[in-house]
């Protein structure tokens, strides 16, 4: 059979022709109601497929636990299939749709026979925003609709909207069997589509997330001139009230959540970090020459180890109740536990990620280095009162950065927007637990899109650069790195809540202060730029973090115009000119 599409199909036709292909058991319309929640945990309770926390502690709260094959995205297995291949770009996957007609839908056939099928109709961004985006997910699986509920508004509300416009961004989703031979996830953004079978896990599952949300959003962004970025959105109250907004990229489990809900130690002294997303960001030019940019989602999906009372209280407290996690340990008085979330020994009893008992001894984690939590965005304590304003909020500074243990300093500013757009475009990270594969190898992930942009690469530096042109008041562009470590492989900066302290800068250097050197790579705080009250640093230390070496810096410089020179002739002028110029500064001659 052809692959159904929906173009022309009003979303009912849709799902009943998807029906009559997939045939479930039971076709059940979600509402997002209460009701209809509770009703989907008593099921999967007494299937034991989902656990209940403990009531006093952990309130309307539950643990689940993913088949061991199916953890993490799956890059590899992650397409973007349009019908030319160029369209795609060298750092995609590409599928042709032909190839996809003829090797993954046949997946589809009778894939959720004995199932009930869901339909998820919902909106990414909040209903009164005029530039939300709508989407229905059919999934066979209760645990993607109990995650899409807190993730998106999900529902009647969707639907009215849907129904009102006849717009939406349709997604076919099936566990399948979890075989991870037979596990694809595919993404049409000629037709604004989603396939996804084989897979269980939040980020090949939730189609909201990184599927709609950036995959096909990059796509739509491009065309209609705006951005959809894998960003942090926050605000940084300064002493006088004023409330001044970022946006930050770093690769998944490079601590996005906790700068998003940083609790700061300078509070007293009137600094203040409000969140608005800790993902996602949509950003538009406004109408006042400045970069608006929304959070288009409605809860938290975070990464749980190393989240503890220390490295980010306010997780804690918003994971407290109405929260899923996903494959952390348990404890015997059914309370989540992970690896990081207390300084003590982990507690004796310990239920592992498996559900077999674990001890130290056992040889693995407790918890899976990438379990997760799911929680509603409202009970953030640090929740901005600006987080659903329809228009989005005022972005100043625009923030790169990722896990380097070496080369980059504490924190440097570009030296205008398209040496802002090379610094991220050739930005790199030592990998993590978040996708399969290999851990703290070090790889350019432009952006923090390197897993998201769906479409050429090229082509999106490319659409950077012409944003920039564009806004009449871009924000100013800065790199960080909470990571760099010293000669005896420790960590130089104390990081989490201390990162206000850089913030501090950045804030200072938007308003048109704040110490600075003019480096080879832009501007460096100078050792008095950085409030540094109370902190355990010493001279050499401070010295070591803000450190710009040109031999390391030529290094990195050749290594960056070898990832930019596999883009071939796509690649904009203006980042060759960069690159060539720092290389340049940095004493190189040919």
């Amino acid at each position: 059979m052809e692959p159904i599409r929906s173009a022309g199909l009003t979303p009912q036709a849709w799902v009943e022709a998807c029906a009559a292909y997939t045939h479930p058991d039971h076709i059940h319309w979600c509402d997002g109601s209460q009701a209809e929640f509770d009703a989907l945990v008593a099921q999967m309770l007494s299937e034991n497929t989902l656990t209940q926390l403990n009531p006093e502690t952990y309130p309307n709260s539950y643990l689940y636990r993913s088949n061991p094959t199916d953890v993490a995205r799956t890059e590899h297995l992650t397409f973007i299939c349009t019908k030319e291949r160029r369209d795609a770009g060298i750092t995609n996957n590409w599928m042709s749709p032909a190839e996809a007609s003829a090797k993954v839908w046949p997946l589809f056939e009778d894939c959720m026979r004995g199932r009930t099928m869901y339909v998820v109709p919902y909106l990414m961004g909040t209903p009164a925003s005029p530039f939300v985006k709508a989407g229905i997910e059919i999934t066979d699986s209760p645990y993607v609709v109990l995650n899409m509920r807190t993730m998106t508004r999900m529902g009647d509300a969707a639907m009215e909207h849907i129904n009102q416009t006849q717009n939406y961004a349709p997604g076919l989703h099936s566990l399948g069997d979890l075989d991870p031979k037979r596990r694809f996830i595919l993404h049409f953004p000629e037709e604004q589509t989603v396939w996804s079978i084989g897979s269980g896990y939040g980020g090949n599952a939730l189609l909201g997330k990184k599927c709609l949300s950036l995959r096909l959003a990059s796509w739509m962004a491009r065309d209609e001139g705006w951005l959809a970025e894998h960003m942090l959105i926050l605000g940084l109250e300064d002493p006088t009230g004023t409330v001044t907004y970022m946006a930050a990229a770093f690769p998944s489990a490079c601590g996005k959540t906790n700068l998003a809900m940083l609790v700061a130690p300078l509070e007293q002294a009137g600094y203040r970090v409000w969140t608005v997303g800790d993902d996602i960001a949509w950003m538009r030019i406004g109408a006042d020459g400045r970069l608006w940019a929304m959070n288009p989602e409605a809860g938290f999906f975070g990464v749980a180890p190393g989240t503890s009372e220390e490295t980010n209280p306010n997780a804690m407290a918003t994971i407290r109740r109405n929260t899923i996690f996903t494959n952390v340990a348990l404890t015997p008085d059914k309370e989540p536990w992970w690896e990081g979330m207390t300084e003590n020994a982990p507690p004796a009893g310990l239920i592992d990620w498996h559900g077999e008992p674990w001890s130290p001894g056992s040889g693995e984690k407790a918890a899976h280095p990438n379990s997760r939590f799911t929680a509603p965005a409202r009970q953030c304590p640090s929740i901005s009162p600006e987080w659903e304003n329809p228009q989005g909020v005022p972005i100043s500074a625009i923030l790169f950065g990722g896990r380097r243990a070496r080369v980059a300093p504490l924190v440097y500013q570009s030296t205008s927007w398209e040496h802002g757009v090379y610094v991220g475009a050739t930005m790199a990270s030592e990998t993590t637990a978040a996708a399969t594969g290999a851990v703290g190898v070090v790889r350019r992930d432009p952006m923090a899109m390197l897993p998201f942009c769906g479409y050429n690469m090229a082509d999106y530096f490319a659409h950077w650069l012409d944003m920039g042109k564009r806004i009449p008041n871009p924000p100013a562009i800065f790199h960080v790195n909470w990571f760099r470590k010293g000669a005896d492989g420790k960590f130089l900066w104390p990081g989490f809540g201390q990162n206000i302290r850089v913030l501090r800068w950045i804030l200072e250097r938007v308003q048109g202060r704040g110490e600075a050197d003019e480096t080879i790579i832009g501007y460096v705080p100078t050792a008095s730029g950085l409030d540094l009250n109370g902190l355990d640093l010493s001279r050499d230390a401070v010295k070591a973090l803000l450190r710009v070496d040109p031999n390391e810096w030529r290094t990195e410089a050749l290594d960056s115009g070898r990832f930019l020179s596999e883009f071939g002739d796509a690649l904009p002028g203006a980042l060759r000119r960069q690159n060539a110029a720092l290389l340049r500064r940095t004493g190189w001659t040919d």
